[in-house]
């Protein structure tokens, strides 16, 4: 069975929840850990000679250090590249949060170190008209680990996400700020400054923006920026 086990929620949609997560796992590969990973819903996904398949699961695939079938890493794949309550409902598909919860289960079952569940978007993205993704870590009292993108509002942002979690009685495990675009937000040593400040919570990185290298190898590269001991301490 997994012995740590975190959910990864951004602060919105689009921050690098995935290339974060993939990079976790790298850096805890690094110190010699066993990881596994999944993306319980995952939309945007193409038509491969194996099935449907999402570029997202793929890289946590390749970063994990144990050998899993993609349909566990990424039971529920969409196509439309749409919020997944609606991906769903234009696939004739129903999504609730027992059902994402035995998935996640079944995997945990594996023996690891570390297991990372990749959310979708950010905390409150729906998955039908009575529950939110957030039910998913809640019901499974799941530590937390937040991406941060730098950009402006990302303050505001950052905490109203992290009250969100508190209030639904979780632990914050960590954040992770991330340089989703090249050009650099203006005032950005004040910006981490009252992150690291405010949260209340470890920081495990500031990934740098990087495009001089393919995104497959962005991962090992961005691992070397992060402090991955504080989710293996307690």
């Amino acid at each position: 069975m997994a012995k740590k086990t975190y959910f990864v929620t951004g602060t919105d949609t689009e921050v690098g929840k995935t290339v974060v997560s993939a990079s976790i796992l790298e850096a805890a590969k690094a110190q010699g850990k066993r990881t596994i990973a999944m993306k319980p819903i995952a939309s945007g996904c193409e038509h491969t000679p194996e099935g449907l398949r999402n570029e997202d699961a793929l890289m946590l695939q390749a970063a994990m250090t144990e050998s899993i079938a993609y349909d566990v890493i990424n039971p529920i794949a969409l196509e439309p590249a749409i919020a997944p309550h609606v991906a769903a409902i234009q696939a004739g598909k129903q999504i609730s949060a027992q059902r994402l919860i035995g998935f996640c289960r079944g995997l945990q079952m594996q023996p690891a170190d570390l297991m990372l569940i990749e959310g979708a978007g950010g905390w409150r993205v729906p998955l039908n008209d009575r529950e939110t993704y957030a039910s998913v870590p809640r019901d499974m009292g799941l530590g937390v680990i937040v991406v941060v993108p730098l950009k402006l509002g990302c303050i505001n942002h950052a905490m109203l996400t992290v009250e969100a979690i508190r209030a639904d009685g979780l632990t914050v495990a960590g954040w992770i700020a991330n340089h989703p675009q090249a050009e650099p937000m203006s005032c950005e040593e004040e910006t981490l400054n009252y992150l690291v400040t405010h949260l209340e919570a470890p920081c495990l990185g500031i990934l740098p923006y990087v495009d001089e290298v393919p995104v497959a190898d962005l991962p090992a590269v961005l691992a070397r920026y992060l402090n991955v001991s504080p989710l293996f301490e307690k």
